[in-house]
């Protein structure tokens, strides 16, 4: 993996990070593109909602979604 001897606990101590993260890299879902989208299209739409009401707008369109999953979208995509 890497050419200094140190090993993976002891930098990862050093760093502050969880050693699983170094084993499995993250996958978006298969959706989150037209997810966001959507999100995006309902922003601009509604200019004055927050994720919230957001989230409740695209359970009625018929995503099975949580408010979790879209704030933590909202932030990513930095809407206001």
């Amino acid at each position: 993996r890497s050419q200094f001897k140190v090993s993976e606990r002891r930098v990862c101590r050093v760093l502050g990070q969880h050693r699983s993260t170094q084993r499995r890299l993250p996958r978006g879902r298969a959706d989150e593109e037209r997810l966001v989208a959507d999100m995006i299209e309902l922003t601009r739409q509604y200019g004055r909602y927050g994720y919230r009401r957001v989230a409740a707008l695209l359970r009625e369109a018929g995503w099975q979604i949580n408010d979790k999953r879209v704030e933590r979208l909202w932030r990513r995509e930095g809407l206001k």
